[in-house]
């Protein structure tokens, strides 16, 4: 006797209805399975030894280990909810994303951190994107300007209605917004209206 959920009437399956599970293209997918119809026409199962391999096709997920290296205080940072850039230690030049060396004089850099408060200097509106961001389009791409920063931090803008774009954003005071849960990525920050 099978039992139905959901308000339909309990019924009895005969032999002569068929029942099977749904299949599907996920987990392990067979190709090829080489095996007599009829094991009756061997002379003996020992003929099995010469049967064809079984091919399968499985996912496959690999661990990749990756270094930050010199960047690593930029996303510690950010796990812990600071922002920081670097600046060269002979010319001054300060840059608003991790380098560890000047791109301007080639001299050493260090850390400072930025304000979480900056300005929109120009944005533009992403109707398509990569794999992890395609569900999020569209949406507001900023380039953020400090003060006294030499250049740009590119980053996302929420709380504004990316179908409504207005020139009205460049210029906007904008503040520095944390993941809760790091990802160790540069989308660990974005930015919001200030």
């Amino acid at each position: 006797m099978a039992s139905a959920k959901g308000g339909r009437a309990n019924r009895t399956l005969t032999n002569e209805e068929p029942v099977a599970l749904p299949e599907t293209d996920d987990g392990t997918i067979l190709f090829n399975v080489p095996f007599p119809k009829d094991l009756s026409q061997l002379k003996d199962l020992s003929q099995l030894k010469d049967m064809a391999p079984i091919l399968i096709k499985q996912p496959y997920r690999i661990d990749y280990l990756h270094s930050y290296g010199q960047d690593s205080p930029f996303f510690a940072g950010l796990a812990n909810g600071k922002l920081l850039g670097t600046v060269c230690t002979k010319c001054g030049y300060k840059y608003a994303t991790p380098k560890l060396h000047c791109m301007d004089c080639g001299s050493e850099c260090d850390w400072f951190e930025l304000s979480q408060v900056g300005a929109v200097h120009t944005f533009t509106v992403c109707y398509f994107g990569s794999e992890e961001f395609l569900k999020e389009t569209p949406f507001v791409l900023i380039l953020v300007e400090w003060p006294g920063v030499d250049t740009l931090f590119l980053s996302r803008l929420l709380g504004v209605d990316p179908l409504k774009p207005s020139l009205d954003l460049v210029g906007m005071k904008v503040r520095a917004k944390f993941r809760r849960l790091s990802k160790f990525k540069p989308t660990d920050v974005y930015f919001v209206p200030a």
